[in-house]
Formats: structure tokens, sequence, C-alpha cells
């Protein structure tokens, strides 16, 4: 079969996944701001307390929570396309309702609607990119990141554009909107390849759940952790180290995970088995954040931020996802949902920690965010050698 005309479906749904980056750090971006519109109390030096954005910030985790039981299986059933389509929906109200929100009970229905959108996408992007380039379904999929880290690398420059020009937030959700409607109708109008011959197969057989399945959606919860925890409390580090634009953070951790999506697809064209940097990555990960926190200057914040793009945030995730979906090739889009399921667990969970540990932490509460990050993270790679020893060979047929 010619699937080249199914390249241009693809780039838009790559598309898809730059505006996912933008929506999952936009409100992490804008605290201050969001803070002050949904009524939170200011503090002594004139900044608002934040811990209530962090508890909204977590509604994303809870939307993908939701959504993922109904996701997989509808994606699997009634195609790809419109698993995309749904998602799309979602990401319209989100981008277009939050700049309106002034408390935190809208403001969390509409961070929910960006998770179940997510959750929707996860299903439909994932599955059809690895059929569309069936012979490197693992690069495929890890590009998928990459397109995120584009979007997560762009959104704090335009950020600091729009300050200067005296642009609100406000515009800049209202223009994110204006791409996600154009992806839609792209998504709409162009091919995808058609799954329900292989649904109606599927359908036919219960996937059974092996011990190696179980250790994957682990994987897939503390591979979450790392980079979630990273991603959506970096900025206070940067300010309790004395890091002058913490907000530059973003950038090089976005940078670190382009350039982590080209290294790893470059090692596994190669012949790198996944599981094994399944292990290697998540193992300097968590080097990295001892250094960051036994290393109390700015710039480790910016050294820090890219390793952990490299190392959390650079496909791994998806690399855990592939290897499930090629234990169960019929059942990709039920597969891709439930590591997904335990991403978006993880999602909820640690970030409702760390808004926990921000608030009671005091001045030193980034540090303690940085020591919960550590013992996930260290989870995380018990798990991956244990895969590796146990299962390793079953996985490699």
């Amino acid at each position: 079969m010619n699937k080249r005309k199914y390249y241009p479906a693809a780039v838009a749904l790559y598309i898809t996944y730059f505006i996912l980056g933008i929506s999952a750090t936009i409100v992490g971006q804008y605290k201050q701001e969001f803070a002050a519109a949904w009524g939170a109390e200011r503090l002594v030096d004139g900044t608002f307390e934040i811990s209530r954005v962090m508890a909204v910030i977590a509604a994303i985790g809870l939307g993908r929570l939701v959504a993922f039981p109904v996701a997989g299986p509808f994606s699997d059933s009634f195609g790809r396309k419109k698993s995309a389509l749904v998602g799309m929906a979602f990401f319209i109200m989100f981008f277009v309702g939050l700049p309106f929100t002034t408390n935190t009970a809208a403001a969390y229905i509409l961070l929910m609607c960006s998770g179940i959108g997510n959750s929707f996408l996860d299903t439909s992007v994932t599955p059809s990119c690895m059929e569309i380039f069936s012979e490197n379904g693992a690069v495929a999929n890890l590009f998928t990141k990459f397109s995120t880290s584009v979007g997560q690398f762009v959104l704090p420059i335009v950020i600091i554009f729009f300050s200067n020009a005296g642009i609100t937030y406000h515009t800049l959700f209202f223009t994110v909107a204006v791409l996600v409607i154009a992806d839609t109708i792209a998504i709409l109008l162009l091919p995808l390849p058609d799954t329900k011959g292989k649904a109606a197969k599927a359908a036919k057989k219960k996937i059974k759940i092996s011990p190696a399945l179980l250790l994957l959606i682990g994987i897939g919860f503390t591979s979450s952790a790392t980079f979630m925890i990273f991603m959506n409390c970096n900025q206070e580090l940067g300010k309790l180290y004395g890091l002058a634009k913490p907000q530059m953070i973003q950038s090089f951790y976005s940078i670190g995970i382009i350039t982590a999506i080209l290294t790893t697809s470059v090692l596994v064209k190669k012949g790198i088995k996944p599981i094994r940097i399944l292990v290697a990555y998540p193992t300097t990960a968590f080097l990295v954040l001892c250094m960051m926190y036994f290393i109390r200057i700015p710039q480790i914040c910016l050294v820090g931020g890219f390793l952990m793009g490299f190392f959390a945030a650079g496909g791994v995730l998806q690399l855990t996802t592939s290897t499930a979906n090629e234990l169960y090739p019929e059942h990709k889009g039920t597969i891709t949902a439930m590591v997904m399921f335990a991403s978006s667990v993880s999602n909820y969970v640690v970030i409702n920690v760390a808004g926990f540990l921000t608030k009671t932490g005091g001045a030193e509460g980034p540090r303690y965010i940085l020591l919960f990050n550590m013992a996930v993270t260290f989870l995380g790679i018990l798990l991956a050698v244990i895969l590796n020893v146990k299962y390793g060979n079953e996985i490699e047929k």
C-alpha cells in the first residue's frame, strides 16, 4: 500500500502535538496573571499565592483520566480521524474559554477539557503515525514529542515578545485557537489509513494483560511524573536560586527535548533497543535532579533544564508507549490509552503533591519538590531494570 498519500495528514497530526505542547505549559507560564484573575491572595512581596493555580493545572491530568477509558476503544472502533476531531473540539473550548475565566471552578473545567482533548489526540495520533510509518513506528512516535517540544520552546519566546509589546495573554490564547481551528479543518479533509478491518478483527480478541505490560504502564506513570513535575515547577526553583529570567528554563528544557528526539531517533535506527533507553535516560535524569538539589547557583537551572529536557522528557514516555503497542499490535488505541492513563494519574497526583509542597514548604518548597521528583524517578529506574532483566528477551522478539 502506498502510504505517501497519508503524509499530509501526518503533518496535520504532528501539528496537534505542537498545540498540545502549548496547552500543557501555557497556564504554568502565566501563573501570576491567572492567580490574579482567579482572586488569589496577594503575598507580602506583592506577588500572588499560586497554589490554587497549581491545583487547576492538575485538572489536565484529571481530564485525561476521565477520557482515556473511552478514548482508546473509541479510536479503535470508530477510527483515528474521529478521535482526533473530538480532541481538537475540546482544545477549541479550552483556548477560547480560559481567557474569560474569573474563578478557579470555571478554569478547572476548561483545564479538564484540555486533558480530555489530549486523551483523544493521544489515542489517534500515536496509532496513526505508527500505522503510516509502520517500518519506523518507534521513531514516528518519538516525533510526536518533538512536535510538543517545538511548541514548548516557542511559547516562552512568544510570551516575552507579547509582554514587551504590552499584549495580554488573552490575545495569545485566541491566536492559538485560530491555529487549532485551521488544523482541525485540515484533519477533517485529509485522508488517514482505514482501520475498520483491523478494529473488527481486534474486537474478537481480548487483551491479556502481561507482566511486561504492567511494568510499562508503571514506567508510563513514573516517566510522566519526572518531566511533569519539572516542567511545571522549574520557574520557582529558578527564582529561589536567583535566576534573572526563570522563564528561559523552559526554552532550555525544550531545546533539550528536541536534541534528545533527534539523538534517540538515530540510536533506535542504529539498533539500540528502546527498553535499554528506558533505563539509561531516567538514571541520568535522577543524577541531574541530585545535581540541581546540591548545587545552588542560577546557572544550574539552565543546565539542568536542558538535561532534564533531554533525559526526562526526550521520548521516554513515547518509547514506553511504542514498546507496549508492539506487544499488542491489533489494539494500538486501547494500549496507548492504558499507558497514557497511567501518565494521566501521574499528572494529576504529582502536580497536586507539588502544589502542596509549594504551599507548605515556604521558601524551600522548590527544593522539596526536587526531592519528591528524585524519589519518583528512582522508582521508574527500578521498574525499567526489572523489565529489562525479566522480560527483555520477550520484548525484543
